[in-house]
Order: structure tokens, then C-alpha cells, then sequence
């Protein structure tokens, strides 16, 4: 689908092919304010009183309008900003914003040897193998905690307790986490540093246990199978929008990640062969696999109940790409936002359930109370299982056992969101 670019009045932009003529950029004249003449697609030149003409585009990323600049012509030839222009609509295109990719990629007043060079230098270098939320942390953060501090320093110079100092700055603020992720992700440029032989050290190795480990707060879970009785029922009862109810509903039945929920594809959905095939390009910690063979897939098999859900879900939403599109515009995936805001709303508060806190659900019951070997409900969670050594291995993906525990699962659900009993543990491993 492509993306939405607006002018300044907001018109759709998008696609448009009204190029400027050199005649029309040469003859161009001001007035006594700011003139904009539409080259299409979001791209502009602005025309000051002054006689200045700005190469601009203008363009909109998660809800706010924004604009690019592109440099003052004649010194940018119109090819030129129309290049840059592509390149920040295929930004857009992949749900990234060009602005805070320029602002990252922008090295001020440095030298190739500076923290920050070496820096922007490795992220360059490996970004292709990151996913984007996963590129927009790291370099923000760099940006916005180290950069300030150590950025112009030579990368070869800093000390630990130079780096210990910029660490504690984060720690102040009770980020401890985040202390220990911006001591990773620099511990990670000056590794680099050395391979490239701009460095002789790393001195982030040399902050083990400088700063205190951070609390592990894990994911809030419902597992008592009463509640989870309950919490079905409350599904039902959701009185919001009917996507967000099957959202809630599908995510207890086959304990996906929200993201991979949200942004699941019709495409992916088979009704006759009752599967859903998730690529692995957008499961979570499957690098690998994606590097391998970018067209594998995570199989998920759909239990009749899930079935009948995603038939009302195609009554709603089949003619789009998304099951779940966005309550704003069909044409971009539901919010990441809007499952938590629904269980907030349902009255369960973050200490009580969190959206992904339904895979430890399922996990723990469909292990506890329905009796299946660890193995399959790993691997239907997207998990890699370790061997006795700990090394992961995949001695067979368990497609049969997992489609026979889906539908088990599904029918225990029904069991207890109409108060039913416990299925024996014989009966369901069989």
C-alpha cells in the first residue's frame, strides 16, 4: 500500500506526478511571503522574500505533520531532491521516519575517529539486519544519552570511568535498564572500533557490575483457570470495537505476540488448509532464519473456534490487507496501543494482565493442566527449544501434535469460559 504523503493543507500528495520545468524553478519569484511551488509527492520548493529558494517535502508520520529539508537550489538540482524525496517516501513506505533517520545519520563537526562517527559508522554497517523498532533504539539512544557526552571525543581515548560517568547519568534518572542498554550498545561500537583499528580496548567490558542489575518485571499473567474462565468471558462482553474483541480473543488462542497479531496480512490466512503462515521476517529473534531463507514461516494451525473468529473478522475487514487495520485508517494496522487500552478498560489493571502475558498463560496451562510436552508449545510460541547442552536445535517443527494441542486448547478455553471442569491430563494427551 502506499504511503500517504499531504502538502501544506494537508492534500494528498501521494503518487502525484507534477514535476517542476527548469524554466518554472529558474523564473521563480517572491513575494512579500513564503511561496511554495508543489513539485508532487509531498516534495516542494519554497521561495523566501528574500529570493532564497529551499528544496522542502512535506509529509506526515504517526499522526503529526512534519517536513523535510533538502538543501537550497540551484546548489540541489531538482533531480537531486527528487532523489532524496524517493528515498524518504520508501522510508515511510517501511513505518520509518526519514526525519529522525537524517537526524541520526547527521555527524556534526567530527572526525572519522570520533565516538560518534564510528558510531553512525557501525550502524550503517549492520541496520540491514536489524528490524526498524529495533534501529530506532539504538540509535536514539545513543543519540539522546551517549552522543551528548562522549560523542566528539577519539574513540580510542575514553576511559571506563569516562563512560561510567555517562552511564550514571541514565542510572540518576532511574533508568537502570536503560543504563545497561546504552553500556551494551556502546560496548558494541567500540568492539567495532577495535576491528577497525580505531581503538585498543573496549572499556564498557570493564564496567561489569559497575552499575546494579536492573529489576526484572515480567509480563503480568492471568493462570488460575478460573480467571482465565472469566477473562474469556469478558472478551464476549467487550462492548468496544468489534476488531479489537476478536484481536483479544485470537491472541488467547494461539498466544502470538501482539505485534504479529496486529499486523497480520489476509494473505497469511488459509481457511481450507486451517493455518495461518506468519513470515518469519516478522517474528521476533528470527535473524537467522530470515538471512537463510527469507521465505520460511512460522505455521500456525487454526482450531475450529479460531476459525469461526477470523470468519467474522473477514465480514469486517477482508476487503483490506490487515485483519486488524487501525480504528483511524483501514490502509495502516491496528495501533500497538489498542489491546492494552481494551484490557484497561475491561477493568484489568497492569499489574493484573498485559496483553502478552496471555503466551505465559497458555504456556502454563496447556503444560500444567492439559499435559503437553514442553517442545511443541515452544514451538508454536516461536521459541527456539535448547538441547541438554543448551544449544538450540529443531529435530522436527511437531506440525501434528501442535495442531491436535491448538484445538485442545481452544476447547478447554470453551470449557472454562462456561464454567466447565478441567480436562484430565490423559484425556488430552491421549
Amino acid at each position: 500500500m502506499p504511503a500517504i504523503f499531504f502538502g501544506e493543507r494537508g492534500t494528498n500528495m501521494g503518487g502525484a506526478t507534477n514535476k517542476l520545468t527548469d524554466l518554472a524553478l529558474r523564473n521563480a519569484k517572491p513575494g512579500e511571503k513564503p511561496r511554495r511551488l508543489s513539485d508532487g509527492g509531498g516534495l516542494y520548493l519554497e521561495i523566501s522574500p528574500n529570493g532564497s529558494k529551499y528544496w522542502r517535502m512535506a509529509y506526515r508520520f504517526a499522526g503529526k505533520q512534519k517536513t523535510l529539508s533538502f538543501g537550497i537550489y540551484p546548489e540541489i538540482p531538482a533531480l537531486e531532491a527528487r532523489k532524496a524525496a524517493q528515498q524518504a517516501r520508501e522510508h515511510l513506505v517501511a513505518g520509518r521516519d526519514p526525519g529522525f533517520i537524517k537526524k541520526v545519520l547527521k555527524v556534526p563537526n567530527c572526525t572519522e575517529n570520533t565516538f560518534q562517527a564510528v558510531a553512525v559508522e557501525w550502524i550503517e554497517k549492520f541496520k540491514h539486519m536489524w528490524t526498524d523498532s529495533h534501529f530506532k533504539n539504538v540509535s536514539g539512544r545513543l543519540q539522546r544519552d551517549i552522543y551528548p557526552w562522549i560523542g566528539n571525543r577519539p574513540v580510542g581515548e575514553i576511559t571506563p570511568p569516562e563512560l561510567l560517568s555517562v552511564l550514571r547519568k541514565i542510572e540518576a534518572r532511574g533508568h537502570i535498564e536503560s543504563a545497561h542498554r546504552a553500556s551494551t550498545n556502546a560496548g558494541q561500537v567500540f568492539m567495532y572500533a577495535i576491528a577497525t583499528g580505531r581503538a585498543g580496548r573496549n572499556p564498557a567490558a570493564d564496567l561489569k557490575g559497575a552499575i546494579p542489575p536492573p529489576i526484572v518485571r515480567h509480563m503480568s499473567s492471568i493462570t488460575d483457570p478460573e480467571q482465565v474462565g472469566e477473562l474469556m468471558r469478558a472478551f464476549d462482553r467487550y462492548h468496544g470495537s468489534p476488531l479489537t474483541k476478536y484481536a483479544l480473543q485470537l491472541a488467547a488462542h494461539v498466544f502470538l505476540r501482539s505485534g504479529e497479531i496486529r499486523l497480520a496480512e489476509w494473505i497469511e490466512v488459509n481457511f481450507e488448509k486451517a493455518e495461518w503462515r506468519i513470515p518469519i521476517s516478522r517474528m521476533k529473534g528470527k535473524k537467522r532464519d530470515k538471512e537463510s531463507n527469507p521465505s520460511a514461516y512460522h505455521l500456525v494451525p487454526l482450531a475450529t473456534q479460531v476459525i469461526n473468529i477470523l470468519r467474522d473478522v473477514k465480514a469486517l475487514s477482508g476487503q483490506g490487507k490487515y485483519l486488524f487495520p487501525g480504528l483511524r485508517s483501514a490502509i495502516r494496522p491496528m495501533s500497538d496501543a489498542t489491546l492494552t487500552n481494551a484490557l484497561r478498560r475491561m477493568g484489568y489493571s497492569q499489574e493484573e494482565l498485559h496483553v502478552h502475558g496471555l503466551r505465559a498463560t497458555a504456556r502454563t496451562l496447556i503444560r500444567q493442566e492439559l499435559g503437553f510436552d514442553e517442545e511443541p508449545i515452544e514451538r508454536q510460541l516461536g521459541h527456539a527449544v535448547k538441547g541438554p547442552l543448551g544449544a538450540a536445535y529443531n529435530r522436527a517443527d511437531f506440525v501434528e501434535e501442535r495442531k491436535r494441542m491448538m484445538q485442545v486448547w481452544a476447547d478447554y478455553l470453551d470449557k472454562l469460559k462456561t464454567g466447565g471442569g478441567i480436562i484430565p491430563i490423559r484425556m488430552a494427551a491421549g
